[in-house]
């Protein structure tokens, strides 16, 4: 038996029907949500990262077939395995990583497959180089694509530089979508954790037209006298 045969049966092994269930309706997969049509096996986080690290070393060409399957959870272990080379690569073979990611966007194709790698991957490899690849996918037509231009600033983030978050978070306020109001309103509580006035100065300019979603995710961790002040528009 293979490589990727015993991967699959790894997967087989650790699926759960009744957990199954449960994150088919978590994650939206109904008729006109943003996961319509999303399979899910049940298979946890931890031990999806589990199969990811045990199977590293899987050729790109079975990364690719698992990141273009139907099933939720072989996807995300297809994006984990991509994690783990990204972190033991060189700098030639991290370009390699990253161009495979863009090219295959549109099967990173929900919230926790977007939240698990994209600081990790393209984040991590823009730290020092120019980001403008992150001002595309910002106004891309695709959720997934706005969400990774988000979630991707969180590298900065970690590492208190900040501009590129705040003006990623400024071009996402009008966006229509409630995941990605969560997923600015993250990056700015993130901010908000190292350096609260930098984020108060952002949310002191836009706080009265920003989504509510957006608004409360970004003061979650605000005493509640200064929750209620900016609460009230």
């Amino acid at each position: 038996m293979n490589l990727i045969d015993n991967l699959k049966k790894d997967i087989e092994n650790s699926s759960n029907k009744s957990k199954a269930k449960i994150l088919q309706r978590f994650f939206k997969t109904g008729k006109g949500e943003y996961g319509e049509g999303d399979l899910f096996l049940g298979i946890t986080v931890p031990r999806s990262r589990a199969i990811a690290k045990k199977y590293f070393n899987l050729d790109i060409i079975y990364i690719k077939s698992l990141l273009t399957s139907k099933i939720h959870e072989e996807r995300l272990i297809a994006l984990l395995i991509l994690v783990e080379n990204y972190k033991i690569s060189t700098e030639e073979k991290k370009y390699q990583i990253i161009d495979f990611y863009l090219k295959n966007s549109n099967f990173i194709n929900n919230w926790d497959l977007v939240d698990l790698t994209a600081d990790k991957i393209l984040g991590d490899y823009l730290l020092n180089k120019p980001k403008d690849i992150l001002y595309k996918l910002a106004s891309s037509f695709l959720i997934w694509e706005r969400r990774i231009s988000i979630i991707s600033t969180f590298a900065f983030i970690k590492n208190n530089e900040f501009q590129d978050a705040l003006n990623i978070s400024e071009i996402l306020l009008n966006d229509k979508h409630d995941l990605i109001h969560k997923a600015v309103g993250w990056m700015l509580r993130e901010i908000g954790k190292r350096n609260q006035g930098i984020e108060e100065e952002f949310l002191k300019k836009h706080y009265k037209s920003m989504p509510r979603t957006m608004l409360r995710y970004a003061i979650e961790k605000f005493p509640g006298d200064k929750r209620l002040f900016y609460m009230k528009k």
